[in-house]
């Protein structure tokens, strides 16, 4: 008896559950509502595919309902394109009869991909909406994109497929060297402002040429490309102050992704890599972000001045350099997997006004590092003939963030002179750096410099900093990274100090 009634208790169940389905809806009336009511989808360049951005609709009323309709205003001829629910409708671009359960939500997921002759010729917007019903039950969510345009550099594609490529350190990289003659973006050795440029693989600078980056120009690097320098090849960048948090006149080095969310992602573009035997190089005023090593020199012939230079994000070096000769002025580098400077395989340098900063996620990191060998190179070693740091902070979130690798085959010469430098205690004779004044002049040991905010790459001091006030005037830079004045003595590291904003 009792497995009858079971049997009779099922059919009924099963009898009134046949009677509806799940999907038992009414008309929707307009109540949707929605998680904003505008979705701005961050800049793209044109042709080049944008992130995805998310939309969530919510209905609050106690039905079940059916939209009988979701879809781009623009219909068929839009340039975004949607999936709702995980459906992809018409082409993403229309969706008919969308289910929505009562008290219940669902994802709507938008991309676009434009030119930039779709947007706006007054302010290169490209926007679009999304519909949500008709006529009286109209709701709409408004799309916006700022479209730019941009010079795009890339290999070629030979006949047979495969792509240009170029040779760095022996091996073949996907690359293409500049062009001076180039017929359809001119001389391709001068970058300007007048328009952002893209570069795909490794854009190579040939020998016996110069490669120039005029005041405002802007160049964004695609995953795996990087700028390179070749043999007897030179690069100018002649950036100059910018009076606006614009950095207008700044040239900027960065990955290709130009959403808020790739602004400070390191490793999205390989390098600036200076062959052996490269010449004559200049930097000033260049903001390099988010590379793998940010400037990478290898034996080049001759002096390299860097000035007013930040570095930032880098997943191994900020600056490397190989038996290089460098004089730095008002250079910063924030966050590197490795080091954010090192100097190996001997070489000459000189730092002024410098701010070598770590705060990578490790405990293995240096802010700086110096070397005079270098494994597998022959001979091993080579001579630091110099490498004096001068009203410089070494700092970071490390226990030691100054490196020596010292190989008595070779000479090892430097010297910092009254700088700021965090090191835990050693009874190491490199490290002695109130007693070894052959070395170390007037340091000041462990004290917090008290940066603006780190994170954000904003390692700015005001007066109550341990660096307020403690260079030598025998060293002094007169204008800081931004123009500014320096004052008397002076601060060190590359800002002058002044009060953050409250």
């Amino acid at each position: 008896m009792r497995q009858y009634f079971v049997l009779f208790i099922f059919g009924i169940t099963l009898a009134f559950s046949s009677c509806r389905t799940d999907f038992d809806t009414v008309a929707s009336t307009g109540d949707l509502k929605f998680s904003k009511d505008t979705v701005y989808l961050d800049t793209v360049f044109k042709n080049i595919g944008s992130s995805t951005y998310q939309l969530k609709v919510y209905n609050r009323s106690k039905n079940d309902i059916s939209i009988p309709v979701v879809q781009l205003k623009k219909g068929l001829n839009s340039k975004y394109r949607m999936t709702v629910d995980g459906m992809s409708g018409n082409n993403g671009k229309i969706f008919k009869d969308v289910t929505l359960l009562a008290k219940d939500s669902l994802y709507i997921f938008i991309e676009t991909t434009a030119d930039i002759t779709d947007a706006d010729p007054t302010d290169f917007l490209y926007t679009d909406e999304i519909q949500f019903d008709s006529g009286a039950n109209l709701q709409e969510v408004a799309l916006v994109t700022l479209i730019q345009d941009a010079v795009f550099l890339y290999p070629k594609q030979n006949a047979d497929g495969t792509k240009e490529k170029i040779q760095i350190e022996g091996k073949d990289v996907d690359g293409f060297y500049l062009d001076e003659n180039d017929t359809e973006n001119g001389n391709e050795l001068i970058f300007t402002k007048q328009k952002p440029y893209v570069i795909y693989g490794y854009a190579g600078v040939p020998e016996n040429k110069t490669v120039t980056f005029e005041a405002g120009a802007r160049v964004y690097f695609h995953a795996n490309s990087g700028l390179y320098v070749g043999d007897k090849a030179t690069l100018q960048i002649n950036g100059t102050v910018s009076t606006t948090e614009k950095l207008e006149n700044e040239v900027i080095f960065e990955g290709d992704r130009l959403e808020s969310l790739y602004s400070d992602i390191p490793g999205q573009w390989k390098s600036v890599l200076f062959a052996n035997g490269s010449t004559n190089h200049s930097i000033n005023h260049l903001t390099l972000k988010n590379a793998v090593v940010g400037l990478d020199f290898k034996n080049p012939l001759n002096t390299i001045e860097i000035k007013n230079t930040q570095i930032y994000n880098c997943v191994e070096y900020g600056i490397l350099a190989q038996n290089a000769q460098i004089n730095g002025e008002n250079i910063v580098i924030n966050y590197a997997g490795i080091a954010g400077l090192s100097c190996v395989y001997g070489g000459n340098y000189s730092f002024t006004h410098c701010t070598f900063n770590n705060n990578w996620q490790s405990s293995s990191h240096f802010a700086v590092n110096l070397s005079n060998s270098l494994a597998g190179a022959a001979p091993e070693t080579n001579p630091l003939t110099q490498a004096t740091f001068n009203n410089c902070i070494i700092y970071g979130s490390s226990t030691n963030e100054f490196n020596l690798q010292k190989n008595a085959s070779a000479a090892f010469v430097y010297q910092l002179n009254n700088c700021l430098l965090k090191f835990g205690s050693t009874t190491n004779p490199d490290y002695q750096f109130k007693t070894d004044t052959e070395h170390y002049n007037n340091i000041i040991l462990n004290e917090n410099p008290k940066f603006y905010n780190v994170s954000k790459n904003q390692l700015n001091i005001d007066k109550t900093s341990a660096a307020f006030a403690k260079g030598n005037p025998a060293y002094i830079i007169p204008l800081d990274i931004l123009g500014t004045t320096r004052t008397s003595p002076p601060d060190l590291g590359v800002y002058q100090s002044k009060d953050f904003p409250k």
